[in-house]
C-alpha cells in the first residue's frame, strides 16, 4: 500500500507510559494553537484598523476631490455641476457616485464663549452613513428637508468646549463680504475621534450654505466622487485627471480642474498604518517560529518514545523514507489539531468583539474607542494554508533522526 505512511500515521496512538496522551503532544497542539490564534488575531486586528481608519478619512474627504483652477485672478473657484460634466463623469466606469460639497467658514456664540469652525453642507448617501455610524447624540435629519435648513450636527469636542446638547440653539455668525447671524438648533453630536476633523467642522443643510455663499443649487466649493475600489485610488484619480484634462482640450468641458484623494489628504494616517504592517509581519514571523520549534522539539520525543515502534518496522523491511513519512505526518496531525483549537477560539473570540466592543482602546492615540476586528475568510484560509506549507518543511529535517535508529538496538531485550 503506498500511502501507508499516512495511514500509519493517522492511526499510530500519541499516548506514553500509560497516560492519555504524551505531555509532549498536549505542549506542541497548545503551541500551535497559541501561535495561530495569535498571528490570526493580528491580521484581523490590523485590517480592522485599515478599515476604521480609512472610513473616517474618506468620510471627511471622499474617494476623490475635484476642485476648479482659477486661469484668471477674476475667475472663481466654484464648481458648477454642468450637464457637460455630468455627462463626464457618467462615462467613466470606476465612478459609482458624485456629489456636490461645500463648506464655509463660521463663528459659534454662546453668551461666554464662541469657536471658530467650518460649517459643510451635508450632502450624499456617503456623507449621512458616516455621520450616522460616529453619532453619540441625537440624530441626523434630512438636510434637504427645508424645515432643516437651519440644523447641524456639531462634533463631541465643540460641544464640550461651548457646553453644548441636542436641542440647543446656537447664534453662528458668517463672514463673508458682510457679517450674517443665523440661529441653529443642534441636532445630533458626532465623535470620529479625529480631533484635528472634530475640532473644526460641523454640519449643515446644503442649500443654507448655497445661500450664505450666494452660489446655486447646482454649485459648491467641491466636488466629490465615490469609486468602486478604494485600493486603486492612486490609480483612479491619475485616470480621472487625465480625462478631465482630455474633455477640456477637445472642448467638451470649459474649465481647468484638479483632483486630489483621501490618501494624500490624510497620508499621516496611512503612513502611521502601514507601520502596523510592519508590526504584523514582525508577529506571524515570531509566532511562527515559536509553533515550529515547539513542533520539532515535540517531534523528537515522539521519535524516542517510539524508538521499539521504528525498530520493528525497519525489521520488518520498511525503507528509512516512509518512516521518516509516518513522523511527518503524525506531526501534522499534532500541527491541525492545534490549528482546529487557535482557530475556533480565535474566531469566536473576534466575532464577540465585533459585536459588543468589550475591549477598549484610548481614542486619543487610536483615533478609535475600541479594537476594531474583521473576520476575513480569505486571510484566514491564506494564514491556515501557510502555516501547513511551512510546517511541512520544517519537520522534513529532523524526521532524518529516525536514520540513525538501530532495529537490534531497539528490540534487545524483547
Amino acid at each position: 500500500m503506498y500511502n501507508y505512511p499516512l495511514y500509519i500515521a493517522r492511526r499510530l496512538s500519541l499516548s506514553a507510559g500509560g497516560k492519555k496522551k504524551a505531555p509532549a503532544v498536549s505542549v506542541a497542539v497548545a503551541a500551535v494553537a497559541l501561535s495561530v490564534a495569535v498571528m490570526l488575531a493580528s491580521i484581523s486586528i490590523v485590517l480592522g484598523f485599515k478599515q476604521e481608519i480609512r472610513d473616517k478619512v474618506i468620510g471627511f474627504n471622499s474617494h476623490i476631490s475635484i476642485y476648479v483652477v482659477p486661469t484668471t485672478p477674476d475667475e472663481d473657484n466654484i464648481v458648477t455641476l454642468t450637464p457637460s460634466l455630468k455627462q463626464e463623469l457618467q462615462s467613466i466606469p470606476f465612478i459609482t457616485d458624485y456629489s456636490l460639497q461645500a463648506a464655509i467658514p463660521a463663528i459659534l456664540k454662546t453668551t461666554s464663549d464662541f469657536k471658530g469652525v467650518y460649517l459643510k453642507g451635508l450632502n450624499g448617501k456617503a456623507a449621512s452613513e458616516f455621520l450616522n455610524k460616529n453619532l453619540e447624540e441625537g440624530k441626523v435629519v434630512d438636510f434637504n428637508d427645508p424645515e432643516n435648513k437651519n440644523k447641524v450636527v456639531v462634533s463631541r469636542k465643540a460641544a464640550n468646549q461651548l457646553n453644548l446638547k441636542t436641542g440647543d440653539k446656537i447664534d453662528t455668525y458668517f463672514i463673508s463680504d458682510e457679517v450674517r447671524v443665523r440661529r441653529l438648533e443642534i441636532t445630533g453630536i458626532y465623535n470620529s475621534h479625529f480631533d484635528q476633523y472634530d475640532d473644526v467642522m460641523i454640519f449643515g443643510a446644503m442649500p443654507l450654505i448655497q445661500q450664505l455663499g450666494g452660489i446655486n443649487e447646482n454649485q459648491g466649493t467641491t466636488l466629490q466622487v465615490t469609486t468602486d475600489n478604494f485600493d486603486q485610488i492612486q490609480d483612479y484619480t491619475i485616470r480621472l485627471q487625465q480625462h478631465l484634462n482630455e474633455a477640456l482640450a477637445d472642448g467638451r468641458l470649459f474649465r481647468l480642474y484638479r483632483t486630489d484623494n483621501a490618501y494624500n489628504q490624510g497620508i499621516n494616517f496611512f503612513s502611521w498604518l502601514s507601520l502596523l504592517d510592519t508590526n504584523v509581519v514582525v508577529v506571524l514571523f515570531l509566532m511562527m517560529i515559536v509553533g515550529c520549534v515547539t513542533l520539532v522539539s515535540g517531534m523528537l520525543i515522539i521519535i524516542i518514545e517510539k524508538k521499539r515502534f521504528i525498530g520493528i518496522m525497519k525489521a520488518l523491511g520498511a525503507p528509512t523514507s516512509k518512516i521518516r513519512s509516518i513522523f511527518v505526518w503524525l506531526a501534522i496531525r499534532i500541527a491541525l489539531w492545534g490549528m482546529l483549537i487557535g482557530n475556533a477560539v480565535t474566531v469566536i473570540f473576534l466575532y464577540i468583539q465585533k459585536e459588543t466592543h468589550f475591549i477598549p482602546l484610548d481614542a486619543d492615540s487610536y483615533y478609535i474607542d475600541f479594537v476594531p476586528v474583521i473576520i476575513n475568510w480569505q486571510s484566514i484560509l491564506c494564514l491556515n494554508v501557510g502555516v501547513l506549507i511551512v510546517t511541512y518543511f520544517v519537520l522534513i529535517l529532523p524526521s532524518r533522526f529516525v536514520a540513525g535508529i538501530s532495529p537490534a538496538e531497539t528490540m534487545k531485550g524483547e
